[in-house]
């Protein structure tokens, strides 16, 4: 099932979603939609980045703590859960829990509770929790690495998003972050699609963004992606524009080959042949 249509069904439910996939395939905006979609759209969406995270203070930043907790705590602090309370929970790389988040994780799930460090009393909590990793989390788990339990809790709902190389929808994808002057031409997501995009999402903005600022001082897209990855897995030479594409341009540069030549960005001599003619000898 598409990950799209995943998204619009578990919003719908209450339902713990372990969002899962490789780094810059945007999981967080999965998650921000996915909030966005569901009824507790109007409550807060508290994004948390768990690689961040020193164990030393976790439990504090999690679960609260009240004024004279320790040295330091001035005041009461709500923590992460209780400010997200009424709306959505979501914590990247979940997979950086500290053994002991993981257990007072997986206890908050259960009870639907939490104890600010240095209180007795218990607080009840309402939240919807979504988390992402782009590690293998049922590998973890084998390795002891990961609490099993609290897998099977985070993963009640498992959407994985694909790579931006198994996705059909470069292109629209690419129109959305592009900002440049004009908009990107057809030969711009021909060469788009020559490359494997290791950094996903995350990396074709920053391409992207580097090509709007670039192009009107005569960079070429496919300079700046050779700059980006040393190759294409089709290299820019091999672009062929079809007979429409041609014809457009000639069109555009008002019969002027050699402009037209330039806007595809192949040479003059390559345009006549793709033409089905010859350059003319005396040119």
């Amino acid at each position: 099932m598409n990950f799209k249509k995943m998204l619009r069904i578990a919003a719908n439910s209450d339902l713990p979603v372990l969002i899962t996939g490789e780094s810059g395939t945007g999981k967080e905006v999965a998650a921000r939609e996915l909030h966005a979609l569901g009824k507790r759209a109007s409550m807060p969406f508290v994004a948390v980045n768990c690689g961040a995270i020193s164990a030393g203070i976790a439990e504090s930043l999690f679960c609260g703590h009240v004024r004279g907790a320790f040295t330091g705590a001035n005041r009461d602090q709500q923590g992460f859960v209780r400010a997200a309370s009424g709306g959505t929970l979501f914590l990247d790389e979940v997979a950086e829990l500290s053994p002991e988040i993981q257990k007072s994780l997986l206890r908050t799930l259960q009870e639907r509770t939490v104890m600010p460090v240095g209180s007795q009393r218990e607080i009840r909590v309402d939240f919807r929790l979504v988390c992402a990793t782009h590690r293998d989390l049922p590998f973890l788990v084998e390795k002891g690495l990961f609490r099993h339990d609290l897998y099977f809790r985070l993963a009640a709902l498992p959407i994985k998003i694909p790579p931006l190389r198994e996705r059909s929808d470069l292109q629209s994808i690419a129109e959305s972050i592009w900002q440049g002057p004009e908009p990107l031409e057809k030969r711009d997501f021909n060469i788009l699609r020559g490359y494997s995009w290791p950094g996903n999402i995350r990396q074709l903005k920053n391409v992207l963004e580097r090509y709007a600022l670039f192009k009107e001082h005569g960079y070429k897209l496919e300079s700046l992606l050779m700059a980006e990855c040393g190759q294409l897995n089709e290299p820019p030479a091999q672009y062929k524009p079809d007979n429409d594409e041609i014809a457009e341009k000639i069109e555009v540069c008002r019969g002027n080959k050699s402009r037209a030549a330039k806007k595809l960005g192949i040479s003059r001599g390559l345009l006549y042949y793709y033409m089905g003619k010859r350059a003319p000898s005396n040119t």
